[in-house]
């Protein structure tokens, strides 16, 4: 992929919510209650990316253009949907997946429109 091409910042709309044991930076985050986030289990809609996590909260992105850890094969440049895969990242998945804007497939993630 050219190195001139960027993605940050598009877009993006962050939130801090509290958060249970397990989020970490960089995973993908479902609401668990009324203002509180926490890990997503396999095939389980998210809500949007934890950019940090400590003390009890996470900065959210919720909008724009995110980088999210991939697994499988199958995601490709385009409508693509997704769905969890339960370690943190997403998956490809036609049956019970989102459909979200895939801008860019890279060997770390995919960025994804949220």
């Amino acid at each position: 992929m050219n190195s001139k091409i960027s993605f940050e910042g598009i877009g993006e709309v962050v939130a801090t919510f509290a958060c249970g044991d397990g989020v970490a930076a960089g995973q993908v985050v479902k609401v668990t209650e009324d203002g509180t986030v926490g890990p997503c289990s396999d095939g389980e809609k998210f809500c949007g990316v934890a950019l940090s996590a400590q003390d009890g909260y996470a900065a959210v992105q919720l909008g724009g253009l995110v980088k999210a850890p991939l697994s499988g094969e199958g995601v490709a440049a385009g409508w693509c949907k997704l769905s969890a895969d339960g370690s943190g990242g997403v998956k490809k998945d036609d049956s019970a997946g989102v459909e979200y804007l895939v801008v860019r497939v890279e060997s770390d993630g995919a960025v994804v429109r949220l």
